[in-house]
């Protein structure tokens, strides 16, 4: 998006945070102070310059008026977890607050209970037959393969802790001769691809192929993986081929949304193997050529996979993003298999 960069708009950039940095380079995190004068209506760009951030454009809300913004669009997605852009539509809050808890991994996930389970099935079957209210959100195709990926992943595969609770059968055996009658059949073969689970219905998944030869292969992979199972290398670099890149502006490129949600959930959820992870960073490097080489002299990285926890701050982004202002290259990454996991450290250096 094209931005207007306001004369004399320079400022301290203390006005945003300070920070104190010991001789060997650390930050203690009690030494980080953010202001409170600091909020999503700062939009700023900064260089490092001798030692120094300058601060090159700060635009406040009567600018933001003038230029017809909306907060949506400039709100940096690096800074608030909220930010979203205002050209795409909201998701349902009642499923995304069950994605939240049933769309994680073996032990993370957590059950829903009686009373939310029939909220979230009551609130897919109005929407599927546009009887929400005014404020309510429809729940959009990629919701509703999502949320019944991770309920059949759950019933297939996952340990007794986290399959389904008995709230939530009674909940599914109470909505979903009714919701069947008003889904497309993609979502219902993704709620149960073999048959097995629901029990009315139980034709239409065993039988469904896709609507065209690239749902026919990603039909396939998800049958895997609706099963616990895992793809190959090469399995994984087709689907992704034929399905990307997304054709936003017009439509979805040649597939379900609900069926490539469910797979992209599913394979989360299931925990990717080395393979299926290499073959996610390589799809298109025979398009793209071989990738560069950094010359740096050292690199730290700092891994911290994701695991459903979200009550700690985690510090990493903010640290590598000040360490990077003194010109040390810094990777972070989520892989489960680099430290802190296998009794590693959580931070080592690479001397180059």
């Amino acid at each position: 998006m094209a931005m207007k960069v306001l004369p004399n708009a320079y400022f301290n950039s203390s006005s945003l945070f300070s920070i104190q940095i010991s001789k060997n380079g650390s930050v203690p995190h009690s030494q980080i102070q953010m202001s409170p004068h600091f909020s999503a209506r700062n939009l700023h760009s900064s260089i490092r310059q001798n030692g120094w951030v300058l601060v090159k454009a700060v635009l406040d809300s009567a600018t933001i008026d003038q230029l017809g913004l909306s907060e949506s669009d400039f709100r940096n997605p690096a800074l608030s977890s909220s930010y979203r852009n205002s050209k795409l539509p909201k998701p349902n809050q009642i499923v995304l607050e069950a994605q939240a808890r049933v769309c994680t991994g073996p032990t993370q996930t957590k059950p829903l209970g009686e009373e939310q389970a029939f909220k979230v099935l009551d609130t897919i079957l109005r929407s599927a037959k546009g009887e929400l209210q005014d404020d309510e959100e429809e729940v959009s195709k990629a919701q509703l393969g999502a949320f019944f990926a991770a309920m059949t992943i759950r019933a297939n595969a996952f340990p007794e802790a986290t399959q389904w609770s008995e709230g939530e059968r009674r909940a599914m055996n109470t909505y979903w001769p009714q919701i069947i009658r008003v889904l497309p059949d993609d979502v219902i073969f993704v709620a149960d691809p073999e048959g097995s689970i629901m029990g009315v219905g139980s034709s239409i998944g065993p039988q469904y192929v896709g609507d065209s030869t690239t749902e026919m292969r990603l039909v396939g992979a998800l049958r895997e993986i609706l099963a616990g199972g895992h793809l190959g290398y090469e399995e994984v670099q087709g689907v992704l081929r034929e399905v990307l890149p997304l054709k936003l502006e017009d439509k979805f490129s040649g597939v379900s949304e609900s069926l490539f949600s469910a797979f992209l959930i599913g394979q989360r959820m299931n925990r990717e193997t080395d393979r299926e992870l290499k073959a996610y960073c390589l799809a298109f490097d025979d398009e793209h050529g071989a990738p560069p080489v950094a010359e740096v002299r050292s690199l730290t990285h700092y891994g911290e996979p994701y695991d459903g926890n979200t009550r700690y701050f985690r510090s990493t982004l903010f640290v590598a993003a000040v360490r990077s202002c003194y010109d040390e290259s810094c990777l972070l990454h989520g892989v489960d298999w680099m430290p802190p996991k296998v009794n590693s450290k959580l931070i080592f250096s690479l001397e180059g």
